[in-house]
């Protein structure tokens, strides 16, 4: 009897802060950044440039991803706190830079982003606002600078193939942290580098090692397509 009694305040507590509209905790983030060429590489037909043009070829932020030490995510935490631009007035032009679409039909970036903070950003939302949200991503975009780790590792977007040790290297040896590497396919089958994850402490503060890596593989040699 005491144990039900337990489970039902537990079951009761849980509800409340679903009506409230509080955040589950969370362990860590994941900050994903895209490669656009490898995006557009895949599949031309998807892939259309944000209606204020074609982006830097440059890794672009997907999104910072609040993520459980087991491997699983919350989402969509709080259906009361839609995106709202107004709130990020001051950042508009950044996010355009740094995280802008390639999905189509060509857009500024709003629906995008909205689906970023609607269902990763709000389940960190007791800790950081939406203008903190965004503002932590471009942060830590900023910070890593991926494709100057691998420029200086000799590891280029010209198309060639590069062995995947020597690209987590090369990362890891500019950022300080080890990376996981997310491979697509081109339109012949080819294996290219798509995504960069770091990890990120559940403040959104610091960069660590990953508490566990998402599932997947790459080749032993993968693609560095052009944009």
């Amino acid at each position: 009897m005491k144990f039900k009694c337990i489970a039902l305040i537990n079951f009761l507590v849980l509800q409340c802060l679903a009506i409230l509209g509080v955040s589950k905790g969370f362990d860590f983030f994941y900050f994903v950044q895209q490669w656009p060429g490898s995006y557009c590489d895949s599949d031309k037909s998807s892939c259309c440039y944000p209606t204020t043009g074609k982006p830097a070829a440059d890794f672009s932020i997907h999104g910072l991803w609040p993520n459980y030490r087991n491997g699983s995510y919350p989402q969509n935490c709080d259906p009361n706190n839609p995106f709202n631009e107004s709130e990020t007035s001051d950042l508009i032009s950044s996010m355009r830079r740094n995280w802008p679409s390639l999905s189509c039909p060509s857009s500024s970036g709003e629906s995008f982003w909205s689906h970023e903070w609607e269902k990763h950003g709000t389940c960190s939302e007791s800790l950081l606002d939406q203008h903190s949200y965004f503002q932590t991503a471009l942060t830590l975009r900023q910070q890593t600078n991926v494709l100057q780790s691998l420029k200086s590792a000799g590891i280029i977007p010209d198309g060639g193939s590069y062995s995947l040790a020597n690209i987590k290297d090369a990362i890891k040896n500019g950022t300080g942290y080890t990376p996981w590497i997310e491979c697509n396919e081109d339109s012949s089958g080819n294996s290219q580098l798509n995504q960069v994850y770091l990890c990120v402490d559940s403040s959104g503060s610091n960069l660590i090692e990953c508490p566990v890596f998402p599932k997947g593989k790459c080749g032993s040699e993968i693609e560095f397509p052009t944009f």
